[in-house]
């Protein structure tokens, strides 16, 4: 008697995540586009599954910055302060990017202004305070609220003061690092279903027209994210290494890029980026410390969406936008996104940060961030492919290059 053909469940489950996940998405649109009605109704699977990443993100962050530093033994090499520098070197490299995009293709929204009075442009002191206050906010309530700025400070911190500790205090953080990263993979296996409800409760809703509507703008994000990710990244990449980016490049934006696509966010792409690291043979302890610290604070797509949505208000308005101004406005996209979140949608929350920077007001600003919502089935999927996969590749980037600097010396 011989064996039965598998059924289709399980080749469905011996499929890679990957090919799972598109599966989704097609069976998504098709019902979008046959059975509206019955699609509105899966929005509750989508919204179960970005409700657990935004569980699990805050505390993924927290507690894997915290293991890493407190577990880093004294007088082990790293390379942060090189890969510190190419995350802020490519965040506000991306804001200028975006600046320079939307002065030579400028977008125009359909903004409801009556009775609302746009005030003069303001300073960069309102965003400084607020992103201090996050820093120095209390750490039950930055948990609770994704606040990954303050979670971050006091990540570090913990880190710092328990690598003092004893070393079963040290043993029971790695421990707990590697059980919430567990809980993480598990999530992530649920993406397949999560993105067959959010793609065809979103389609159903807003239309197929939604898209169409606001191709312009969508073009301008999409056109800045994949210059940033093909030609200044590798850019940077050059730089640093002195040899040719691209085979580098294409690997992240390929193991990396394409999860972080679907599953729209960096922080429960943090596994994977690890992963990566550790098949390229990086520094354990390096790459351990700087993919969650990148998940935080490397932003590069969530400065061009903050940058490209701002300015699109801001040409809506009227408003003029000298270089000094457009300048300024790159330095403080650059800081909104290190405070963005690491789960879908983070950065279009901190759109009114640099609107106000042009005093635009928080009526209209809300408006900007609903137009984003709404283009966002395709800008933070892209978004969030740029910046995890450029986590890994700035890591790589500059453990490689601190490598061979040692060896020429």
């Amino acid at each position: 008697m011989t064996a039965s053909s598998p059924s289709l469940l399980q080749r469905l489950k011996n499929l890679s995540l990957v090919a799972q996940i598109l599966i989704g998405l097609i069976a998504g649109i098709a019902l979008a586009l046959f059975a509206p009605e019955v699609a509105k109704d899966t929005a509750f699977i989508g919204k179960v599954f970005v409700s657990a990443l935004k569980a699990v993100a805050p505390i993924l962050v927290f507690v894997l910055v915290m293991a890493s530093i407190a577990n880093h033994k004294h007088g082990q090499e790293t390379h942060i302060r090189p890969i510190l520098f190419l995350y802020l070197l490519g965040t506000f490299a991306a804001a200028v990017v975006a600046v320079v995009a939307s002065m030579a293709f400028p977008s125009h929204l359909v903004l409801s202004t009556e009775n609302v009075a746009v005030t003069a442009p303001g300073g960069i002191g309102e965003v400084l305070q607020s992103l201090l206050l996050s820093v120095v906010e209390n750490p039950v309530k930055a948990l609770i609220e994704a606040n990954f700025i303050g979670i971050l400070a006091w990540a570090i911190g913990m880190g710092v003061a328990i690598r003092h500790a004893g070393d079963t205090t040290r043993e029971v953080l790695g421990d707990l690092s590697n059980g919430v990263t567990l809980i993480v993979r598990v999530v992530i296996r649920f993406a397949p279903l999560g993105i067959f409800g959010l793609v065809a409760s979103t389609l159903a809703t807003s239309g197929f027209g939604a898209l169409i509507g606001y191709a312009h703008l969508l073009a301008v994000l999409l056109g800045c994210m994949l210059f940033v990710a093909l030609v200044m990244n590798p850019l940077i990449v050059f730089w640093k290494l002195r040899r040719n980016p691209y085979p580098l490049t294409l690997m992240c934006l390929r193991e990396s890029g394409i999860t972080a696509f679907f599953t729209r966010s960096s922080a429960a792409n943090i596994p994977v980026n690890l992963e990566l690291s550790k098949r390229l043979g990086l520094h354990e302890d390096t790459y351990s410390v700087s993919i969650p610290l990148g998940a935080t604070i490397n932003m590069a797509g969530a400065a061009i969406t903050i940058t490209v949505l701002t300015l699109a208000a801001v040409h809506t308005l009227g408003i003029a936008v000298d270089i000094p101004t457009a300048i300024l406005l790159s330095v403080v996209a650059a800081i909104c996104a290190c405070g963005a979140s690491g789960v879908a949608g983070g950065s279009l929350l901190l759109i009114p940060l640099a609107c106000s920077l042009f005093g635009i007001p928080s009526e209209i600003a809300m408006q900007v961030v609903a137009v984003g919502f709404i283009i966002g089935v395709l800008q933070d999927s892209a978004e969030t492919a740029l910046n995890s996969s450029t986590d890994v590749l700035f890591t790589a980037a500059a453990c490689l290059g601190e490598e061979e600097k040692a060896q020429r010396a």
